[in-house]
């Protein structure tokens, strides 16, 4: 009979408990947008979200991924996370969007590999720094290597592993429905929320994870603003400027100590540029030519060179810049025309401070009583004249003697302090 009084009680504590165990039982998702090159800050911001929805006990993480490719270690820092991760990843490319270079690495990487139906991926081709083919035996070695690391991902996750070799050997680049017919991708979708919908219950392969993601409460993520201003102060074209507002500002508070504004600009700006510096792979030889530049410009403002050390600097200031980050690939060239203007600009800062220069040199001494040589003075008595304010011990050149109240220039100053003046015949009040 007690039993019998407690059954409405259990009922309606297990009524109660039902929606809110459903509640609980929803899946959880994380997308994370990627619209950006591959490169070490975006290549932060990817795995560190990734990270996130291990750490947050999300079922799924989805990369959202559009890009034209980047650098090989960024890349390989971010599909060695997916591969690592013990959640199951999806990289989705939407509408419009596209995964090449960098980006098939990713795909392939992922647990689910999916396309919208107006997007492509594929041309993953190393390439030389230029932008052209890697010559002779090192070419071999880097296309094989780059083969078959791309092989390995998409047959370990059950895809097309003689496309991969392809995308590398010959830059091949598929649609969507190609990239679904020959097995490239998993599944075409038009949005991400119908793709949760469609992969929900599959195993993924090699982890073999059963996929919750039907109805899954979505959490998206984008890049921080402070990871978005590392994200454009790593562009080289801002590299190449910060580095040079940097020096110039330097420059122009150790010829004009005092100024402050140029000093804390360019020691910000420089390093600004540092970082980027550190950041990009780099070369030694552009390095070495943008020093040697700032070195011709410095130099001009103390040597007589009428300039050829500046035409010198701004030609050793493109060549530098244009090689700078050759290591990093053809994605992070410096534009000629932003090179050309750089250093045309500090050229002709540089030709207005040696024109200053110049007038300066030509300008004869003007300090203490030579300051007073040329100006107007009018005599007194006993041999005085009042210039600039002062009396001073005065003789005329001519040997005459002076009238007070005569108007006279001063032509020199001999060794005793004594002016030398000349009579202008015009007498003017004493002031």
């Amino acid at each position: 009979m007690k039993s019998l009084r407690l059954l409405p009680v259990l009922i309606t504590v297990v009524v109660l408990a039902a929606p809110a165990a459903g509640a609980v039982s929803r899946p959880k998702v994380l997308v994370i947008d990627f619209d950006n090159d591959v490169n070490p800050v975006t290549a932060g911001y990817a795995t560190d979200a990734l990270d996130r929805a291990e750490r947050d006990g999300y079922s799924a993480a989805v990369i959202r991924l559009d890009t034209p490719g980047g650098l090989s270690e960024s890349m390989r820092e971010i599909y060695q996370k997916e591969l690592a991760l013990k959640i199951p990843v999806i990289v989705y490319v939407p509408t419009g969007a596209r995964a090449a270079s960098a980006g098939v690495w990713i795909g392939q990487a992922a647990d689910v590999l999916a396309m919208a139906p107006q997007s492509n991926l594929g041309s993953s081709t190393p390439i030389s720094s230029g932008g052209g083919n890697i010559p002779s035996d090192l070419k071999r070695k880097v296309i094989n290597d780059a083969a078959k690391s791309l092989r390995a991902l998409a047959e370990e996750h059950g895809r097309n592993g003689d496309w991969a070799e392809q995308a590398v050997r010959v830059a091949s680049n598929l649609t969507a429905r190609e990239a679904l017919d020959r097995n490239v991708i998993d599944a075409i979708s038009p949005t991400l929320p119908a793709l949760l919908n469609k992969v929900d219950g599959q195993k993924t392969k090699p982890k073999n994870i059963t996929l919750h993601t039907a109805d899954a409460d979505v959490t998206e993520v984008k890049m921080s603003l402070w990871k978005r201003i590392l994200d454009t102060v790593i562009d080289p074209n801002i590299v190449v400027l910060l580095m040079s507002l940097g020096l110039l500002g330097i420059t122009i508070e150790l010829y004009s100590p005092g100024l402050v504004l140029p000093g804390t600009v360019g020691i910000t700006s420089l390093v600004l540029g540092l970082f980027g510096l550190q950041v990009l792979p780099t070369s030694w030889a552009g390095i070495l030519l943008m020093l040697l530049a700032f070195g011709f410009f410095v130099a001009d403002l103390f040597v007589p060179t009428h300039g050829v050390l500046t035409v010198s600097g701004a030609i050793a200031f493109v060549l530098g810049a244009l090689v700078l980050f050759d290591p990093a690939g053809p994605l992070y060239d410096v534009s000629v025309w932003v090179a050309v203007a750089i250093a045309g600009t500090i050229a002709l800062l540089m030709a207005g401070a040696l024109t200053k220069v110049v007038q300066a040199r030509r300008r004869p001494a003007e300090v203490g009583a030579q300051s007073i040589v040329g100006t107007t003075a009018t005599s007194r008595y006993g041999g005085q004249v009042f210039a600039n304010g002062e009396l001073w011990r005065a003789r005329a050149v001519d040997g005459s003697e002076l009238e007070p109240g005569e108007a006279v220039e001063v032509v020199g100053v001999d060794d005793a302090l004594t002016l030398e003046v000349r009579p202008l015949r015009e007498p003017v009040g004493s002031p």
